[in-house]
């Protein structure tokens, strides 16, 4: 899809129909930012609206792969005071997701759930091609625990968002993204996979 922008409104409507959702967002960046140039809706936003909306079952968002810089010293204090877990990429590094993963899957339960991946959660080294690359992010097989370790749960909806394909003229970007999607189809509840 486009940028994370167009997550709100899917939460809108998702939590129309199921009530509040929870969410496992992997992402270099909280989204939630609360202006930008006087906006209040912006790809750096989402989870902020989401949130005042009620569209989140806050005790069950886990945000993965969180870096990069800040304008705030404690920039993961709104998500703390919302009660999501975040889990900075350091605590990612070198290391299977697989456990991390299990805790996640307990913390989600049987009700329904959402995925959101942004693809500068994942290292610019293998996809470069987005708009707001920071270094020292998640592995390719760090993305595919991530989501396999999703299968089973009530996944109501998920999303693969900020490919900026004009920024990676190899194409690897584009063919990550693609295969995450395709990765995500395939743990869809009643999808049944060899």
């Amino acid at each position: 899809g486009g940028d994370h922008t167009i997550t709100y409104p899917i939460l809108q409507a998702l939590a129309a129909k199921h009530g509040p959702v929870g969410l496992v967002h992997v992402d270099a960046h909280t989204d939630t930012g609360d202006t930008a140039l006087g906006q209040s809706i912006y790809h750096g936003s989402p989870f902020r609206r989401c949130v005042e909306e009620g569209l989140l079952d806050c005790g069950r968002v886990v945000q993965i792969g969180i870096r990069g810089s800040s304008y705030d010293p404690d920039p993961h204090k709104y998500c703390r005071e919302q009660g999501f877990r975040v889990v900075p990429a350091e605590e990612c590094w070198m290391k299977s997701l697989e456990p991390l993963m299990r805790e996640v899957r307990a913390q989600m339960g049987e009700r329904p759930m959402y995925i959101s991946f942004d693809i500068d959660g994942l290292d610019p080294a293998y996809a470069p091609g987005t708009g707001t690359p920071e270094i020292a992010g998640l592995t390719p097989a760090q993305a595919l625990e991530i989501i396999r370790g999703c299968k089973g749960l009530n996944i109501v909806g998920c999303d693969l968002v900020e490919v900026a394909p004009m920024y990676d003229v190899s194409g690897n970007t584009a063919l990550l993204g693609a295969n995450l999607l395709f990765e995500m189809l395939c743990v869809l509840p009643g999808v049944k996979t060899l």
